[in-house]
């Protein structure tokens, strides 16, 4: 801290008088920092017989001023008030100036602010060093540091006649943002004035600290409280005796009944017995994540996930417990959503105007708003599981899941576990936590199980009562969960001819065709062939980078007269095919597979045409090629179906060598 007190007034005064002469005083009598003021102040040009501020702010900027530093004025109030009482009648005023110099607030004797307002000692006026001369406003500002001024230390004669005492006002982050100064007659100068001046200069600082963290614990207080009301999890907190103390929206909405209903009662009590701790939390409650558990709520039972931490006080006490509920159905929809669970074909991506496909979408866009099940029939590459997503896209589940299982592609021995799923430890090589079964996963949502007609007896009777209890318990488990999907099944297989052969149950049979939607083969509407593949031409060019291809009349009429034993699957096989081998932008009879048109066909076909006396033979050994062709195609087609796309036993079967078989599947277009 710095401080000036003369020890001889006229000293001073002459020291004052010597430098404003252009004599440099002796240092003994004036302290270095005056002695540095006064030189500043001439070097800035301040006139040292005039003294008064006239930069003075107006009426509109000194509210904006006072509007700014609101919250300076307000603790800085109470601390002014005090110092004022300690010099109340003595010719005092306490003075609160911002950061540069202008005048906030002062509180003094009526007589002496009246005689401050004669040097412009008021509220708005600047006094800088730079306005008004050697301060102990201004200079504190200058060294930033505590300082007192009195009589003719001050650089402008007028201000002889004060004594100020001035200290620089700094927030938490070392800041100087206000200063606070006594100022009175010079005659009653103390070196205890400044002591208290700068005692009150740190309260206030340490007052602006203690309402800036305030206030930040408010904002984060609304903060929490806005996300606790907000967050899309139920959120409950508890006391050290297992009561609820606070409730969020979400958990009211999850349990079904309004906070005023559940605070208070014990949380064993709203949640079930299930929670891994007892009714009191103290020394019991361990951090849990992701528990399983069954809440009652007002519309039924409902699975969940819970996860909870506690809450420790200073001294390491639990005091209770925030512990955060989901629907296990919302978490499904999530997982379903970035695992591929969703439909992405709709009613517009049905390819085809024929009557055959027309009364397919008119029945099937009807079937969509209900909740009935759906058994679509019909062979293999017809378009079945693009109408099931296209019915659960327009259906009111369509935000749900759309959850798809290939009955005939799961092995036997794990069908149970990927349908009904499992609990940790259920069997060996269960996963840590368990796992949902596909039943579960579709909840909200659509279960299309394709290939039906290949699932197992004994997997039938469970998915009969599955049906009609729309409940589950997992493998290894005890605990019932609720569902709600809707169910679309699909075959290839006529279900009536498995019933008469005791393959497939008559019961399940009635319990999923309530609405039957038969997929008619290709064959039975060839004019939708251009349409199709036209479409595919654009799909598949998209994404070969060739969507400029053009394909010749003679190969749609081709197209139109094959059978399509693969159906649309097939086509769009086929068209694949065409852009792949087609050279530059057009499709010829050429680039067809010899399944579809032999060479030899062509010729004898072009030969007819030329000359209709042509004897027949040569149609006829054209024809029993094609014949020959398709009855190939189709045997291999079928052992591959039949030995799950193994190529190894399908030569087996067909006696032929492995290559062979591969060889054909290339000249036929055959992808398994």
């Amino acid at each position: 801290m710095s401080m000036s007190l003369p020890t001889s007034l006229p000293e001073i005064t002459l020291a004052w008088q010597n430098f404003i002469d252009g004599e440099k005083p002796d240092n003994y009598f004036v302290s270095p920092n005056i002695l540095d003021s006064w030189t500043r102040c001439m070097n800035d040009g301040v006139d040292p017989y005039d003294g008064s501020s006239h930069d003075i702010l107006t009426n509109e900027e000194l509210n904006k001023l006072l509007f700014r530093h609101r919250d300076l004025i307000e603790v800085a109030r109470p601390f002014m008030k005090k110092l004022y009482e300690f010099v109340k009648g003595s010719g005092f005023i306490v003075i609160l100036t911002d950061e540069r110099g202008y005048i906030m607030e002062a509180f003094g004797d009526e007589k002496i602010l009246q005689e401050a307002q004669i040097i412009t000692f008021d509220k708005g006026a600047n006094w800088s060093e730079k306005e008004v001369g050697t301060n102990a406003i201004g200079t504190a500002l200058v060294e930033r540091t505590p300082l007192q001024v009195s009589g003719a230390e001050h650089f402008c004669q007028k201000h002889h006649a004060w004594t100020c005492s001035a200290s620089p006002i700094h927030n938490r982050q070392g800041q100087l943002i206000g200063v606070l100064d006594m100022s009175g007659p010079s005659h009653l100068t103390h070196r205890h004035t400044l002591g208290m001046v700068v005692a009150a200069a740190q309260a206030i600082s340490e007052q602006i600290y203690v309402q800036e963290k305030n206030r930040g614990l408010t904002m984060a207080v609304e903060y929490l409280s806005e996300i606790f009301r907000a967050i899309s999890d139920g959120v409950m907190i508890i006391d050290k005796r297992g009561l609820l103390a606070q409730i969020n929206p979400m958990a009211e909405k999850i349990i079904g009944k309004p906070a005023s209903e559940l605070i208070g009662k014990p949380i064993i009590e709203i949640l079930g017995g299930n929670l891994p701790f007892n009714h009191k939390v103290t020394n019991d409650f361990k951090a849990y994540s992701d528990n399983e558990i069954m809440v009652d709520t007002a519309d039924g039972r409902i699975h969940c996930l819970s996860s909870g931490v506690p809450l420790i006080d200073d001294e390491g006490a639990q005091t209770g417990g925030v512990i955060v509920v989901r629907r296990m159905e919302e978490i499904q929809k999530l997982v379903n959503r970035f695992s591929g669970a969703q439909a992405q074909f709709h009613f517009r991506d049905i390819i085809g105007n024929s009557p055959e496909i027309a009364e397919v979408i008119r029945v099937a866009s009807l079937a969509s708003s209900g909740n009935s099940n759906i058994l679509l029939e019909g062979e293999s590459g017809t378009g079945k599981e693009v109408l099931a997503q296209a019915i659960h896209n327009r259906s009111n589940r369509s935000q749900g899941p759309f959850v798809a299982v290939n009955c005939g592609a799961i092995p036997r021995d794990l069908i149970s576990s990927e349908l009904f799923g499992y609990a940790e430890g259920a069997f060996t090589g269960a996963k840590r936590g368990g796992r949902p079964g596909k039943f579960e996963l579709a909840t909200g949502g659509t279960l299309f199980l394709d290939e039906i007609g290949d699932m197992p007896l004994d997997q039938q009777v469970a998915l009969l009562r599955v049906l009609q209890d729309r409940k589950i318990t997992r493998i290894g488990d005890d605990k019932i969960i609720p569902l709600d999907f809707r169910l679309i099944c699909a075959t290839n297989k006529n279900l009536l001819i498995e019933v008469d052969k005791g393959s497939f149950r008559q019961d399940l049979y009635y319990r999923i065709n309530v609405v039957t939607i038969s997929m008619p083969p290709l064959c039975r509407h060839l004019e939708d062939i251009p349409a199709l593949v036209d479409r595919f031409i654009k799909t598949i060019g998209h994404k070969l980078g060739n969507q400029n291809i053009e394909i010749d009349s003679e190969v749609i009429e081709c197209m139109q007269n094959y059978k399509w034993p693969g159906n649309v699957r097939e086509l769009q096989n086929v068209v694949e095919r065409l852009i792949n081998l087609a050279q530059g932008d057009r499709i010829t009879l050429q680039h067809l597979p010899s399944i579809i048109h032999a060479s030899e066909d062509i010729m004898a076909a072009k030969t007819i045409v030329r000359n209709p006396q042509t004897t027949s033979r040569t149609n006829e050994r054209a024809k029993k090629k094609r014949m020959d062709a398709e009855t190939e195609y189709h045997e291999i087609l079928k052992q591959l179906t039949k030995h799950g796309g193994n190529v190894t036993d399908v030569a087996r079967e067909m006696e032929i060598s492995r290559n062979t078989v591969y060889r054909k599947m290339r000249l036929y277009n055959i992808d398994y």
